[in-house]
């Protein structure tokens, strides 16, 4: 069977399954999950196939805690292994939570989730100015001895404590990009990408070797679409849509946007790094790389939005 579906990428975050600190166990998690992929579930009635990416931000805090917590009977998780460890959980949580919205629903659609490795530059200047915090704050003798000890690095928080910070480089390449779109060409529903890929290099044998890095998942996702030829890349967020001066008496929502729009107002310093910055620039990515139209919206809006009736859409020149 060969799909002749129009193909979305769908970029959904780890912080989006987490509604707030009281609703954070893994059952509340699901919970979440289902409502979003009965969103997912439209847009899929609407004849679209869609590749699913999402993030693992706090799940991955969860595991690292755990394993701080347990240092003294079991060895340390390295990071690119609870990645993996949040690929798999994560995307079980969707591909359960997809095949039963399908039965419900009598689709035959099918589900399956890739453990993805995602290539970086060993080069990249991330790895020589890591920058992410990942983890429990720390005392400053605490944190330089799990330097000493890990090999970590390790810095000051603004005046909270000390963590670890560990790099965040670039994709460059999906290394399962052909199996994903083997299964996307057969009619699948793909879980990829998880937390923007476990990050790898390849070394001078040519051999892969996972690295301790995050990846930011919006661009990773970008990437994905782009190797993919998606004709959509949806962004979905805790906002219907993008708006300046969020949550200001001037606050103005954004219904369209060129490229050339969207670069101007991220040069005027309009999408700060840490929120709506890296969505910008992953849906600017998608679209100077080929690709057609990308989508900022809420997981509600979801089968709206990739009908042009919300959300904020951004298309080329």
């Amino acid at each position: 069977m060969t799909s002749k579906r129009k193909l979305a990428v769908l970029a959904i975050g780890g912080n989006s399954l987490i509604k707030d600190k009281d609703h954070q166990r893994v059952s509340d998690q699901f919970a979440v999950t289902r409502e979003t992929c009965n969103h997912i579930r439209e847009m899929i009635e609407d004849g679209w196939n869609v590749v699913v990416t999402h993030g693992n931000g706090p799940q991955v805090g969860f595991i690292l805690r755990r394993t701080e917590l347990s240092q003294k009977e079991l060895h340390p998780v390295p990071l690119d292994s609870i990645g993996a460890d949040t690929q798999g959980s994560i995307g079980y949580m969707i591909q359960q939570s997809l095949r039963n919205e399908f039965v419900r629903k009598g689709l035959s659609n099918q589900v399956a989730t890739i453990v993805t490795q995602v290539l970086v530059d060993p080069e990249d200047k991330a790895f020589k100015e890591p920058s992410k915090p990942i983890g429990s704050f720390m005392d400053e003798q605490t944190a330089k001895k799990m330097a000493e000890q890990e090999g970590w690095d390790v810095k000051e928080d603004a005046g909270r404590g000390w963590r670890r910070v560990v790099a965040s480089p670039l994709p460059k390449e999906i290394v399962e990009r052909d199996a994903i779109g083997s299964l996307v060409d057969s009619g699948f529903v793909v879980i990829a990408v998880g937390g923007g890929g476990i990050p790898v290099i390849r070394k001078a044998d040519g051999d892969l070797q996972g690295v301790a890095a995050v990846i930011d998942k919006d661009y990773a996702s970008a990437l994905l679409a782009s190797r993919l030829s998606a004709e959509k890349f949806i962004i979905s967020t805790a906002v219907d849509k993008v708006y300046l001066d969020f949550n200001k008496p001037s606050q103005k929502a954004l219904d369209h946007l060129t490229v050339s729009e969207a670069k101007k107002l991220m040069e005027e310093g309009h999408f700060p790094a840490g929120s709506m910055g890296p969505k910008m620039q992953a849906c600017i990515n998608f679209l100077v790389g080929g690709g057609t139209q990308a989508i900022i919206t809420s997981p509600e809006n979801l089968a709206p939005a990739i009908r042009g009736e919300a959300g904020t859409i951004i298309e080329g020149d």
